[in-house]
């Protein structure tokens, strides 16, 4: 319930009520002698015991409510925004008096017309006289709430309500610069594209030219034809633009691709295809160093061969302005991809011709640079040592792919094929697993792969194999007195691998290398040993193997009697004089 209106329930106005009469605000004028609440001085009137007694609870539950109902219904905007203005600063203002005197119910007051000022020290400039204010318990209501505010009949003129006034002024702390939207026009106006066009002869001078869409009175300017000609200009360039991008987008994407035909010229490029290079890489690549015409014909062509996508990475000596397809048919095949490929018990002549082969180098090149810069060349601290070695390299070129590049040596290769055999080695504990096999030295058994790896011709092999070296190396051994007798031995020295040779021949001959003629085994590798064999010299199987012969040179038979090899070897002999014709 308000101190002037009605509130939420359907109580009839009270007859002591100032406004007790009032038909509402139909633009009936004031009874009773009243002022005009909009802008002459205005008596305040304090809510009367009589109604505090009458509907307490009402009274109480529902203050801001009521407040809220009497701003709405009884003041609907603009008489209520008017009454506002002058009542907002005066209850600022007398808030310290209320609260002193709220138990006493005074007699209003006029006051001496003077400036009013807020708890700020701030003149207001609201109305010629201010009504003593008694206690209020809305006191906490918003004071500078304002609305719009219409002429009521009878009232006096507000010079804050007219359109062309400036709006009522406000508190410091509640004042905020706002950019006015003219100038907002004119600054968009005046950065556009065409703004220095348009003067079609028209003298707006500064007021024409702040006549923008936000300006009062300002009317836009006109825009030349010259404006209108670049602009005709600009959009036919970019529609022109924008078809062209669109046709080229659309022959790339749909068209062929740009390709050369033939096998290209005879000026050659090395080409380095990385690891993990898909297909779009490799065309890249190779459209940069001028091998295709476009890494879209190289995918297309890889794509449709059946093998396009086995190309390995490496160094491809190719040449310039070939077909994508001719440049897929090169990639593809093994022989023409410049790497080397060190297999499993391949021997160090044979990897030195290689190396010589594909950096164009003399032959012996390599071999003659293994030699000489063996200690220089990464070797473990126990391999080398040995002054029967016929080569310090050889079991320490391990078995893997090499790439070759551009900067690719002879000793680059070298060094990290040692490299890797080394860091095999360590990682599987050679050196510490030497004396487990009951082998002298670290090289010792790198030198059992290798014969390994020369007679056996898989894992299986492998074990039984090493079972049979191990055997026959006991000193208990008194079939073969510590003998080996592998054929391989013999062939390493005559750099043959041959299986048809004379057996008395190989006994008689005399070399630290034919386990014919010696006991034990031979002061060094006898080829490069891989993974395999390496694991199976470590890891023997228990059999007690003692002989193996391959009767149709394809499977392996292991045995453990010297009766047994002898049929097996007497079968092989057979069988090898029906395929020689004798």
């Amino acid at each position: 319930m308000t101190e002037y209106g009605r509130g939420r329930g359907p109580e009839p106005w009270h007859p002591e009520d100032p406004l007790y009469g009032d038909q509402g605000w139909t633009g009936h004028q004031t009874q009773q002698g009243q002022a005009p609440y909009g802008g002459a001085p205005q008596q305040e009137y304090p809510q009367e015991p009589q109604y505090q007694q009458q509907y307490p609870q009402q009274y109480q539950q529902y203050p801001e409510y009521e407040q809220q109902q009497y701003q709405q219904q009884q003041y609907p905007d603009q008489q209520y925004a008017a009454q506002q203005e002058a009542y907002a600063p005066q209850q600022q203002a007398y808030a310290p008096q209320q609260q002193a005197y709220a138990p006493q119910q005074a007699q209003p007051q006029a006051q001496p017309q003077q400036p009013v000022y807020d708890n700020q020290g701030w003149d207001t400039g609201q109305g010629q006289y201010v009504a003593a204010v008694q206690a209020d318990p809305y006191v906490g209501a918003d004071p500078y709430a304002q609305q719009a505010v219409a002429g009521y009949p009878g009232e006096a003129p507000d010079l804050y309500t007219t359109p062309e006034a400036y709006p009522p002024p406000q508190p410091p702390g509640r004042r905020h610069l706002e950019p006015e939207p003219v100038e907002e026009v004119e600054e968009e106006a005046e950065s556009g594209f065409f703004a220095d066009g348009g003067d079609d002869g028209d003298d707006d001078g500064d007021d024409g030219r702040r006549g923008g869409r936000g300006a009062k009175g300002g009317k836009p300017k006109k825009r030349s034809g010259m404006a209108c000609l670049i602009a005709a200009v600009v959009i036919i360039g970019v529609v022109g633009g924008g078809g062209y991008y669109g046709y080229s987008y659309l022959k790339v994407r749909f068209g062929a691709a740009e390709d050369f035909a033939g096998e290209g010229t005879d000026e050659l490029v090395d080409v380095e295809i990385p690891k993990d290079a898909g297909l779009g890489q490799m065309g890249r690549i190779l459209k940069e160093a001028g091998v295709v015409a476009s890494a879209q014909a190289f995918v297309d062509a890889a794509t449709a061969n059946p093998r396009g996508k086995s190309i390995q990475p490496g160094l491809y000596p190719m040449n310039k302005k070939m077909s994508a397809a001719a440049a897929v048919a090169l990639m593809i095949d093994p022989t023409k991809l410049n790497v080397i490929t060190v297999t499993e018990g391949m021997r160090n002549v044979k990897v030195y011709e290689a190396i010589d082969k594909k950096l164009g180098k003399p032959d012996g090149t390599t071999k003659d640079i293994a030699l000489r810069e063996a200690k220089n060349l990464g070797l473990p601290a126990w391999a080398g040592n040995n002054q029967k070695l016929i080569d310090p390299l050889e079991g320490f070129l391990y078995p893997t792919r090499y790439d070759l590049s551009k900067d690719s040596t002879p000793e680059s290769l070298l060094k990290q094929m040692v490299k890797n055999a080394s860091d095999k080695y360590a990682e599987l504990g050679v050196e510490g697993k030497a004396k487990e096999l009951g082998l002298e030295n670290p090289l010792q058994v790198i030198t059992v792969a290798s014969l390994v790896n020369a007679e056996g011709k898989d894992h299986d092999d492998f074990r039984k194999m090493s079972e049979v070296v191990y055997n026959r190396l006991k000193k208990t051994n008194d079939v073969t007195n510590q003998m080996l007798e592998f054929d391989s031995t013999y062939n390493y020295i005559k750099g043959k691998s041959e299986i048809n040779f004379s057996i008395k021949e190989a006994r008689a001959f005399n070399h630290p290398y034919n386990t014919h003629f010696v006991k034990g085994l031979p002061p060094g590798p006898i080829g490069n040993p891989g993974a395999d064999a390496l694991s199976a010299t470590l890891d023997p199987d228990d059999g007690g193997w003692m002989f193996f012969v391959s009767v149709d040179g394809n499977k392996t038979t292991f045995t453990q009697t010297y009766e047994e090899h002898q049929k097996l070897a007497a079968e092989f002999q057979e069988r090898q004089k029906q395929k020689n014709g004798g």
